[in-house]
């Protein structure tokens, strides 16, 4: 299986990049530096230098040929303004997502955020990121050729994984580690049954595999 991570040195997908590449699959990472490249490598995965802020859909898509599965792991970060939610958190899951669709990569996964909502009200830089995360989760629930899921986890956190965690519709709000959200997505790429879902992800008791069997309807 060949994933491709848009967000590649994001601090989740470097996770992500690990678990996948410890499983035996190809996975490839877009960077927008350079010299963030060995870190991809250290972690086994390829990496691919992009900008999804300035890349055409054509230019997204002929990254993706060939893959099984496409995960957008981007994101502005908390220390950017309201511009760049509307670049990367909005406008780059929306290229990622029609670029799957024109590379024919029908297994799509998104990291959104817990509260997302295209109807979000304010003006407040979290607000528009609440307000951007929730119109690029409506888009991509609109792409009928992706086997899209959405994972909204949420508060993050640089704790230890536990590998146990409460994943469903609707959790209500609590804290996760970074740790156990990217062993949730290398979970979720392996369970195509979960397209159509929208999760919501918090620390629990529930073991990751057996919690994602368990939306999965297995």
């Amino acid at each position: 299986m060949r994933i491709v991570i848009a967000g590649g040195h994001g601090q989740i997908a470097l996770r992500l990049e690990r678990l996948l590449a410890a499983r035996g699959y190809e996975a490839a990472g877009i960077i927008r530096k350079p010299e963030q490249a060995d870190d991809l490598r250290e972690r086994g995965a390829e990496p691919v230098v992009l900008d999804l802020e300035s890349a055409s859909v054509e230019e997204v898509a002929e990254r993706l040929e060939g893959a099984d599965a496409a995960v957008f792991a981007a994101g502005a970060g908390p220390g950017s303004g309201v511009e760049r939610k509307e670049t990367v958190d909005k406008a780059a899951a929306i290229l990622f997502a029609d670029a799957a669709v024109r590379a024919g990569v029908r297994r799509f996964l998104i990291v959104s955020s817990m509260g997302a909502d295209p109807a979000h009200q304010g003006d407040e830089v979290f607000d528009v990121y609440l307000r951007a995360k929730g119109e690029a989760d409506a888009y991509i629930r609109g792409l009928d050729a992706l086997d899209w899921t959405i994972l909204r986890p949420g508060q993050l956190t640089n704790d230890a994984g536990t590998g146990l965690v409460r994943l469903e519709a609707h959790t209500g709000p609590g804290t996760v580690p970074r740790d156990d959200v990217a062993a949730v997505l290398a979970e979720l790429v392996d369970t195509p049954a979960t397209a159509g879902l929208t999760l919501e992800l918090i620390s629990g008791s529930v073991p990751v595999s057996v919690a994602v069997k368990s939306v999965a309807g297995n």
